[in-house]
C-alpha cells in the first residue's frame, strides 16, 4: 500500500462529495513530528474555490470521512491552522500493515503500469581508469535501475563508454611500440592506469612519439586493420577493468549493457543530413551546428551546438545525437534517464531539444537528465591523490572494504575469518554506496571514511547493526 496515495484518494473523494471538484488534497508527509505523520493541505484551495471558510470545510470533509469504512481505525485527524488537516496514523494500524507486508514479498508495493525506461548510466571513458567521479553515476543509476525493476518496469541498462576520439592515438601508438620492442603487452595492460600514464608522459616528452601517436588516430578513423586490432584489444581489455569494478560494487551492469560510442560511428554522417533536412543546420566559422532560440549566451545571441567541426571531425553532440535516434526510433523506449554530472546540463539539454526537433524523440517519450554535484575532499576541494591525480574506484572500494574489515574484527573478534570478510565487504561497499545515496543528489559532498563507516547517524552500518 502507498500510504500517500491512499490518503489522496480519500480525501480527493471526500472534497469532490462536498462539491469541490477540482481541488486535489495535496497530501503531503508532515515536517514535523508534532503535525502528525501526514498533512492535507488542499482543504484551503478547495474552500477558496468555494469562497467558503477553510477551518468550516475541513470540519464538514472529517464529519463526512469518519462514516468511511476506508479510513475506520486507519488516522486521528486533527484541524490546524487556517485549514490544515493533521493525519495521525493510529498503532494497530501501523502493526497492522507491518504485520501483512512482512508476509509480503513485495513488502505492499504494487506493480505500476510497465514502461520501457533506459538509463544512461556510469559510462566511463575507456582511455582512462575509472575514477572516484564515476562513483555517482554508477551507485545512483544502478539504484534506480534496481527500483524500476522492482516496480514492474522494462529497464535497459545502457554503459554509453567512451571508446573512441583523438585520445586512443597514444595509447595505440604505446602498444604498437611495445611489441615492435618485445615487451609482453599483455603484462603491461594489467595495470592499466601505469600504460595511461607512460602513453601520456611519452606524448607529452617525445616528439617522434606524439607524431606516431596522430597518425594512429587518422589510421584508426580510416578503418586501418592493424590499428583496429590493437584498439579492439585495449577496449576488451579496459572493459574487463571496468567489469571488476561493478562486481566489486556490486553493480548490475555487465559487459551486455555496452554499446560504445564507436557503435554509432556508421550513422554520424546520415545523423547530420538528418538535421540538414529538417533546415536545422547552420555553418559558423567552417564548422556544422544547431542554433536554438532557447539557448542564449551573455550577449543574447543564440549558442551554437557544434554537430560536425570544420575539419570534418564529429564532436560528442553528434554521437549523442545519433544514440538519441536509436534509443527513439530503434528501441522505442518510454522514457530515457541520462544519470550525468550536473556539469552537463546545458549539453544535455541542448541535446533533448535538437534531437525533438528533428524528430528523434517523439512527443510522447521522455528524455530527461538526471543530474548530480561533484565528491569533495574534507578541504572542500576535488577528490584527488596526494600528488594531485584522480583517485581511482577500484582503490576507493578496496579501502572501504579493509576499513569495514578493521571495524567489524574489533566489534565481532569472535567471528571466523571467513565471516569477517564477508560481513566486511557488505559493510564496506554498503558505506560506501549508502554514502552517496542518502546525500542530495543535486549538491556536492565532503567524502568522509570516518563519517560514511560510523556506527551512529544515517549511516550503512548504523542501519545493517540496527
Amino acid at each position: 500500500m502507498n500510504l500517500k496515495k491512499y490518503l489522496d484518494r480519500e480525501f480527493e473523494s471526500g472534497l469532490r462529495a462536498l462539491g469541490a471538484l477540482d481541488a486535489p488534497a495535496v497530501v503531503k508527509q508532515a515536517s514535523k513530528p508534532a503535525f502528525g505523520h501526514y498533512q492535507a493541505n488542499g482543504v484551503m484551495g478547495a474552500a477558496k474555490k468555494r469562497k467558503s471558510n477553510p477551518r468550516e470545510l475541513a470540519q464538514l470533509l472529517l464529519d463526512l470521512m469518519e462514516g468511511s469504512k476506508e479510513l475506520t481505525g486507519v488516522a486521528e485527524y486533527e484541524i490546524a491552522g487556517p485549514g490544515f488537516i493533521n493525519i495521525t496514523l493510529t498503532p494497530a494500524f501501523i502493526q497492522t500493515e507491518l504485520n501483512k507486508n512482512a508476509t509480503d514479498p513485495r513488502l505492499g508495493i504494487p506493480l505500476e503500469t510497465a514502461r520501457k525506461i533506459l538509463i544512461d548510466y556510469s559510462s566511463p571513458n575507456l582511455a582512462k581508469e575509472m575514477h572516484i567521479g564515476h562513483l555517482r553515476s554508477t551507485a545512483i543509476g544502478d539504484a534506480n535501475v534496481r527500483i524500476l525493476e522492482f516496480l514492474g518496469h522494462e529497464v535497459i541498462r545502457a554503459n554509453h563508454v567512451g571508446d573512441w576520439g583523438a585520445q586512443f592515438g597514444s595509447l595505440l601508438a604505446y602498444m604498437d611500440k611495445l611489441e615492435q620492442t618485445g615487451e609482453a603487452l599483455a603484462t603491461e595492460l594489467k595495470d592499466l592506469e601505469v600504460f595511461y600514464q607512460k602513453a601520456s608522459e611519452l606524448f607529452k616528452t617525445d616528439e617522434k612519439f606524439a607524431a606516431r601517436a596522430r597518425q594512429f588516430v587518422v589510421r584508426l578513423q580510416s578503418g586501418d586493420a592493424k590499428c583496429l586490432a590493437l584498439w579492439e584489444r585495449f577496449i576488451k581489455e579496459s572493459i574487463r577493468h571496468c567489469q571488476a569494478i561493478y562486481d566489486l560494487l556490486d553493480i548490475s551492469l555487465t559487459a551486455d549493457d555496452v554499446r560504445a560510442e564507436s557503435a554509432y560511428n556508421d550513422v554520424l554522417a546520415s545523423t547530420i543530413e538528418k538535421l540538414e533536412a529538417k533546415g536545422l543546420v547552420e555553418i559558423s566559422d567552417g564548422a556544422k551546428c544547431v542554433f536554438m532560440d532557447e539557448f542564449t549566451g551573455k550577449d543574447d545571441k543564440p549558442l551554437p551546438a557544434i554537430v560536425q567541426k570544420s575539419d570534418g571531425g564529429y564532436p560528442y553532440m553528434a554521437t549523442d545525437l545519433a544514440a538519441a535516434e536509436y534509443r527513439g526510433h530503434t528501441l522505442r523506449v518510454d522514457e530515457a534517464l541520462y544519470f550525468v554530472d550536473g556539469r552537463q546540463s546545458l549539453h544535455l539539454s541542448q541535446l533533448y531539444a535538437i534531437a525533438s526537433a528533428a524528430g528523434f524523440i517523439q512527443e510522447n517519450q521522455v528524455f530527461s537528465h538526471i543530474p548530480f554535484g561533484t565528491i569533495l575532499n574534507k578541504e572542500g576541494k576535488p577528490f584527488k591523490t596526494r600528488d594531485g591525480g584522480a583517485v581511482k574506484l577500484a582503490d576507493v572500494g578496496e579501502e572501504a572494504i579493509e576499513r569495514a574489515l578493521k571495524l567489524v574484527s574489533d566489534k565481532n573478534p569472535e567471528l571466523t575469518k571467513d565471516e569477517r570478510n564477508h560481513i566486511a565487504k557488505v559493510v564496506g561497499i554498503g558505506a560506501l554506496k549508502y554514502a552517496e545515496l542518502s546525500k542530495n543528489r543535486t549538491t556536492d559532498y565532503i567524502f568522509d571514511w570516518d563519517t560514511m563507516l560510523s556506527f551512529e547517524g544515517n549511516t550503512a552500518p548504523y542501519l545493517q547493526y540496527a
